[in-house]
This record gives structure tokens, sequence and C-alpha cells, in this order.
């Protein structure tokens, strides 16, 4: 089947076990921003990203002997927390590697979620070394974050979910901010949206240092960021985009936007005064795009992808100083 295809597969496995999220306005988001500001709040799925999507995609798609032996997966959080959850529910074992300077909260979720977590130092090991690995010792299948069809597959549903929202608010064009990590959820909204809503275009949004994405695009090749950490959009950073999403999103994407950590810190304070939502830094970084990039974007409606909310406490209330 070709990729949309999957992603029209996928849906139909995730239909009544993901939320359908809303798209969430607010006119003094509109203000800041200069245009309309649609927001999809992924922050309210299950474990408190898009990521679930994937995970439920990929483990659904196994068959009985695979998933009876268990999972792995690598991942900063929310792959994880994904990939644990939608584990726990098919009644099979999870084996997640985790960096371990990940915030304490994802890494405790993860835990609690039923996975077993394998802590790494990201500065010295290899993730993808230890999880082949462990993957070939123990019999497990190992789900990729963002660079494997079903992942994929899963995250365009919510590209499919948008268009359909986005026709029935009677949007027809607009760039739809999406936060990217490796390119999974970009891809697959721009193959969802390039099928059904051929006027909404997709465009990668990422941490100013780690916009491996936005040079990758402009380069026409894949572009590596020099480091991997030191910002604190954890959620989204990754070495380059992957060898399966990037030619998609070279195909169907817009080009790239970069923000700061301070805008993805107000973005966060916005959509919390505003929306009533929590957001995660790299879970903010398409809003932060809408609000701060405003002049890089055309159009009288902007649609974002608020991707994640699984921020620590200490994170949060230093967004929010913001407001004050």
């Amino acid at each position: 089947m070709s990729t949309i295809d999957l992603i029209e597969a996928a849906a139909d496995h995730l239909s009544g076990h993901v939320r359908r999220t809303p798209l969430l306005t607010s006119p003094f988001l509109d203000q800041i921003a200069g245009r309309r500001v649609l927001v999809k709040p992924e922050c309210l799925q299950h474990t408190g990203s898009f990521k679930f999507r994937g995970a439920w995609s990929a483990i659904s798609a196994l068959d009985d002997a695979a998933r009876k032996r268990g999972v792995i997966a690598y991942s900063s959080g929310n792959h994880a927390q994904g990939v644990a959850h939608a584990a726990t529910l098919h009644g099979t074992r999870s084996v997640i590697v985790m960096p371990s300077d990940a915030p304490r909260l994802k890494i405790e979720n993860t835990r609690a979620l039923g996975a077993e977590v394998v802590l790494y130092d990201r500065a010295s090991e290899s993730r993808e070394d230890i999880g082949e690995a462990l993957a070939a010792e123990r019999g497990l299948t190992l789900i990729r974050p963002y660079d494997e069809p079903q992942v994929i597959a899963g995250q365009g549903t919510v590209g499919l979910e948008l268009a359909q929202q986005a026709r029935d608010l009677g949007v027809e064009t607009a760039d739809v901010l999406v936060c990217c990590g490796g390119g999974g959820l970009t891809a697959g909204v721009a193959l969802a949206l390039d099928r059904h809503a051929s006027g909404l275009r997709a465009r990668p949004c990422e941490p100013e240092g780690f916009d491996d994405v936005k040079r990758s695009l402009a380069a026409g090749c894949i572009q590596a960021n020099a480091a991997t950490a030191g910002n604190i959009c954890d959620a989204i950073l990754t070495p380059q985009p992957g060898e399966i999403t990037f030619p998609i999103l070279n195909r169907l994407c817009g080009p790239g936007l970069a923000v700061s950590e301070a805008e993805a810190l107000q973005a966060m304070a916005q959509a919390f005064l505003r929306l009533k939502i929590v957001l995660e830094p790299g879970g903010a970084v398409s809003l932060a795009a809408a609000l701060f990039r405003k002049d890089e974007i055309a159009g009288d409606a902007v649609i974002v992808v608020a991707s994640g909310g699984n921020v620590d406490p200490q994170v949060f209330a230093k967004a929010l100083e913001f407001l004050t």
C-alpha cells in the first residue's frame, strides 16, 4: 500500500482508541499573529502527545507472534509514553531506551504506563545501537520514533482530522505549522493534506540551533545538527531528518520555521492563558512560529499542531513568568 493508504488504514485501527482533538481559537492569539489562528491541541491526546497515534498504529499492525514477544523503542519521552501505553493496552510488554537527562516526569510516566526503562547517556552512547542490541537479544520488535511507515501512518491521522475540521470551518487555504523532530508527524500530516486538503500546506517548526529540517529543505538534501542536546525543546531534538521522512517533507512541505527558546516559552504561556491548555516547549514551537514569525507566513489563517504537553512543573513555571 502507498503511505496515504496506510494512513487511512491506521485511522480505522485507531477508531475508538484515539481522541479526536478539536481546533481551538482565541481572538487574543489572532491579534498577536495578525491573522486567524486555529490550534489543534494534541497535548490532549492519550499520554499527552500525538505519539500515541503512531504507537497504536505500529503495535496493532504486528502479527500475534511478534506482539506476544513484545516491543522496544527509543525516545526522550513522548514516543516512550505512547509505546508504553499502547503496548500495555494490547497486553504486551515494552522496553523503552531513554536518555538519562530526559525530563523526570517523562521517565516516571513511562515506567508507570508499564514499560521497563533503560537509561543511557546521549552524549556518549547511541540509542540506536542500544535499542537494536536489546531487540536482537530479547526478540523484541523495534518501533522507531519517526522513520517507520506504520508510525508515520498513525501520526498522519492528525492530518486527516485536520483536513475535515478546516473544511467544516471554511478554511481552504492556509499554512499548517507542525512541531518537527525527525519528521514523522510532519510527513504524515503532509501526506494526508496532499490527498484531502490540497490548499493546506504543512510547514515544519523547530528550535533555533536545532533546525536540521529547515536547513535540509533549503539545501534539498539531509543536513545534520551539530548537537542533539542543550535546548529546552527536548521532545524534538533529533540528529537529522529521517531517511523515510525527508523525501516526503522535501516533496510536500513549505519552508521550515525556527524559533528561540524564549519564544517557545512565551507561546506556552499564551496557550495556557488564552486556550487553557498546557504545552511543553517542543510542543509549542509551532504556536511560537505562528505568533512570532508572522512575516514568514502568508494568508488570512494559520493552523497550528500543538504536539505535546508533557512538561516538568519547573519548566512550566518558567514559561508562566512571561505573564508577569
